[in-house]
C-alpha cells in the first residue's frame, strides 16, 4: 500500500517552508522511508517499526523544523538514520547537509539512501562529532535525541569564534526540564524555546535554540 497520499497531506499540514516540489518530495519521502523499514529488519535503526509510524514520528518530526533553521549549511550530530538531516536535504535542495554518525552500519545506510535518492546536497561524515574541523562551515548544528544539551555543545564548541556568531545550535526534544536547561551557560545562551507541533501526533515537540555570544561574559 503506498503512503503518498498521507505523507502528501501531511505535507500540506506543515508552514510552507518546504522548496522541492512537492509530488518528488513526497515520492522522496516514501522511498527513504521503504529503505529505512528495510534496514531495519537487519540492523536496527529504528525503534519505530513501520514505515506509516515513521512518517509521523521521524519523518514529520523533522519537517517541523524547517522555520527555525539559521542559514543554508546545516550539521546534524549523530544523525542515526538520517534524522532530521535527510528530510531536511530532501525538503530544502538548495541547502547543504552534513550527517554525522560514528557507527559504520548506519554510515553505511546513509550511503545508500545518498546514492538511491540522488542526494547532491548531503555530505555523509563518518567521525565523531569532535572530530571535525571548525573550519567547516556551519550555520545551524542541529540534533535529535543525541544528547542533553551540556554535552550537545561541548562537543560541538569547536564553531564558537568571535568570526561565527551568527551559528545556531539546535537540540530538538520531547521536553527540555529546566535542570537541563541550566546546563547552558555563558558565552552560551538560550535564544529561544520553541513548541511544535507535528502533523499527525498528539504529542508536542520542543526546540531548545542556542546561540554563542561572545559579549554575554563581558556583560555579565
Amino acid at each position: 500500500m503506498s503512503l503518498l497520499p498521507q505523507i502528501t497531506q501531511s505535507l500540506r499540514a506543515l508552514d510552507k517552508t518546504v522548496t522541492a516540489p512537492e509530488e518528488q518530495l513526497a515520492k522522496n519521502i516514501e522511498r527513504y522511508l521503504v529503505l529505512i523499514e528495510k534496514w531495519n529488519r537487519v540492523h536496527n535503526l529504528t525503534a519505530v517499526r513501520s514505515a506509516q509510524d515513521m512518517l509521523t514520528q521521524h519523518v514529520m518530526d523533522s519537517l517541523v523544523v524547517l522555520p527555525h533553521i539559521h542559514g543554508t549549511h546545516v550539521i546534524d550530530v549523530g544523525t542515526g538514520a538520517g534524522l532530521p538531516g535527510i528530510p531536511i536535504a530532501l525538503a530544502k535542495p538548495d541547502w547543504h547537509v552534513a550527517l554525522v554518525e560514528s557507527n559504520q552500519k548506519k554510515i553505511a545506510f546513509l550511503q545508500q539512501v545518498k546514492i538511491e535518492l540522488e542526494l547532491k546536497n548531503v555530505e555523509v561524515v563518518s567521525k565523531r562529532i569532535e572530530d571535525i574541523s571548525a573550519d567547516k562551515k556551519a550555520d545551524t548544528i542541529i540534533s535529535r535525541a543525541f544528547s542533553e544539551l551540556g554535552e550537545f555543545i561541548a562537543l560541538t564548541r569547536q564553531w564558537t569564534t568571535v568570526q561565527n556568531t551568527s551559528c545556531r545550535w539546535v537540540a530538538m526534544k520531547a521536553h527540555c526540564s529546566e535542570q537541563e536547561r541550566k546546563q547552558i551557560r555563558e558565552p552560551f545562551v538560550i535564544e529561544d524555546i520553541v513548541t511544535l507541533n507535528v502533523p499527525g501526533l498528539k504529542a508536542t515537540r520542543q526546540l531548545v535554540i542556542i546561540k554563542y555570544d561572545p559579549d554575554s561574559t563581558a556583560n555579565g
